[in-house]
């Protein structure tokens, strides 16, 4: 990765995150640009804001390029930053917002329509098995975290950005309904269908673990 601000080339990530005590001082780094900073930074937040677009654009080579313009942006607009969130929180939205522009660009036309939506018979599966899985959790097992992520990227884009927003980060339907520029009821029936894919892509999984573990109860 390139910028100008960050001292051209960036550092190789061996460097050690100690080397600001935190992140008030790796903010100052950042101001100052020492190329140390811009190394901390990268190594610190990568991996968690990698998953994030991952999960919003499902290809690992967009999740990549999303990545990237997010620590440029990142340094763009680092004398923005007022610090009224964590850095952390503070990139992850401009990763959202990178992820979301992608898809834009990607499905024009098709991503952001808001016609007529509505649940139709023929589109509930057969195979149903209860939902008890907060996507939410990191406390999933890795094997669980893992289909989960499989069954998720399996899904349309219209489908899976909507999961993402409500599910995994947690936004409101009005809020995930602004982002998206759709109508909450939109953004309500596309939630209920990419529960149903997943709940249909999960089946075989959930009900050996059903067995295993005496059953489950879906959550309210």
């Amino acid at each position: 990765m390139h910028h100008p601000k960050c001292g051209g080339q960036v550092p190789g990530l061996e460097i050690s995150l100690s080397v600001y005590a935190d992140e008030g001082a790796l903010l100052e780094g950042l101001r100052q640009h020492e190329p140390d900073a811009c190394a901390c930074l990268i190594k610190r937040f990568s991996a968690p804001l990698y998953a994030r677009a991952l999960r919003i654009v499902g290809d690992p080579d967009d999740a990549e390029g999303v990545l990237q313009l997010t620590f440029i942006k990142a340094c763009e607009k680092l004398g923005t930053f007022e610090g009224r969130s964590s850095l952390g929180s503070w990139l992850a939205s401009i990763t959202t917002n990178e992820a979301l522009m992608l898809l834009r660009r990607r499905h024009p036309h098709v991503l952001f329509d808001d016609l007529a939506e509505a649940i139709q018979p023929d589109e509930i599966p057969q195979c149903l098995t209860p939902w008890p899985l907060d996507p939410a959790q990191e406390a999933l097992s890795h094997e669980l975290h893992t289909q989960l992520e499989r069954a998720l990227a399996a899904l349309p884009d219209s489908l899976r950005v909507v999961f993402v927003l409500r599910e995994i980060e947690g936004r409101s339907t009005q809020e995930t309904a602004t982002l998206l520029g759709l109508g909450e009821s939109a953004v309500k029936v596309r939630l209920h269908r990419a529960r149903l894919r997943l709940r249909e892509q999960l089946a075989h999984y959930l009900t050996d673990q059903d067995a295993v573990e005496g059953g489950y109860h879906e959550s309210a």
